[in-house]
């Protein structure tokens, strides 16, 4: 049992219905597996399951826990900044490939 720090600027939705609850009421909560640290107060990119770039949101909550199936989970809590533009969302969406979500290169 141990915590895993999370990249300060990846806000990455694995489930798409959080994903569009968050777009649509402006807040929203995201359930992560295991420990995790998530910066509170810190905006972050919100990305789509598919890995696009999509808004900018506050964490105003991350709450680690042991759900009734035992299981080690994070609930984090997220306020909606802002949509990006298209081209924001394109320039994030290619950053964010190179350093977390493409194929790692041996130096």
């Amino acid at each position: 049992m141990g915590f895993q720090t999370e990249f300060n600027s990846v806000c990455k939705f694995k489930n798409e219905q959080e994903l569009l609850e968050l777009l649509e009421y402006g807040k929203g909560k995201m359930l992560k597996s295991g420990f995790r640290v998530y910066p509170t107060g810190q905006k972050v990119i919100a990305y789509t399951p598919n890995n696009v770039a999509i808004a900018i949101v506050k964490i105003t909550a991350s709450i680690a826990e042991i759900n009734f199936q035992g299981r080690e989970v994070t609930a984090v809590e997220l306020e909606l900044v802002r949509k990006l533009t298209d081209e924001e969302a394109r320039v994030q969406t290619d950053l964010a490939h190179e350093m977390f979500f493409g194929e790692q290169e041996s130096v």
